[in-house]
């Protein structure tokens, strides 16, 4: 009798432990289960909006380029340019663009300007080698002479427009020549009427 009672008993703690053992499983792993889809759910939203923020910033027009062209002339002086743009590229073949120019011409003893401005460009590809160029420069031009009575400064503003062409060495960088169709000897800024010139896209 003793010994069916004790074995009633063992039976009855043994399940009970085994039950509340069982709940206490279950609850963990519906608890664990739970985490884990949250702090997906959580890393999955702000990965993403992580990944949108990024491309909102990374994503730029691939038509949109920016390139600085680069002139260097020494027929009857020294004339440097700087000319960084601002190109769209409207077709295959045809781009358009702004920018601003800056230059330094010098002629020894004589003459040095300086000048600021901005210009639109016009560019169509000939073929894949070959390009030819419009361009149309709108400058505000200081300048120092030295004369027999002393030094003269001057400022004006003084309009350029230039017919080019080049050659392309590869899809970044050109290198050309262009003429100043507006050119006088008498006033212009420019020491001659042709300046060489090499743009680089990036």
């Amino acid at each position: 009798m003793k010994r069916s009672v004790f074995t009633s008993a063992l039976t009855f703690i043994f399940i009970a432990f085994s039950g509340q053992a069982f709940t206490q499983v279950t609850n963990i792993s519906v608890i664990d289960s739970s985490a884990t889809v949250n702090s997906s759910i959580a890393l999955d939203s702000v990965n993403t909006a992580s990944f949108q923020e990024i491309d909102s910033l990374t994503n730029v027009d691939p038509r949109l380029k920016f390139g600085c062209g680069f002139g260097l002339n020494f027929l009857g002086g020294t004339n440097i340019s700087l000319s960084p743009n601002l190109m769209y590229t409207v077709s295959d073949n045809f781009s358009l663009g702004a920018g601003l120019q800056g230059s330094y011409n010098s002629i020894k003893n004589i003459q040095k300007t300086t000048t600021v401005g901005l210009n639109l460009i016009g560019q169509y590809n000939l073929s894949n080698k070959l390009m030819s160029l419009l361009e149309f420069a709108q400058l505000k031009v200081n300048s120092k002479q030295d004369t027999p009575v002393g030094e003269v400064k001057n400022d004006f503003w003084e309009s350029a427009l230039f017919v080019g062409a080049g050659y392309n060495i590869n899809q970044k960088i050109s290198i050309g020549a262009k003429f100043n169709v507006l050119y006088d000897d008498d006033e212009s800024v420019y020491s001659s009427p042709i300046i060489p010139f090499v743009n680089i896209t990036f």
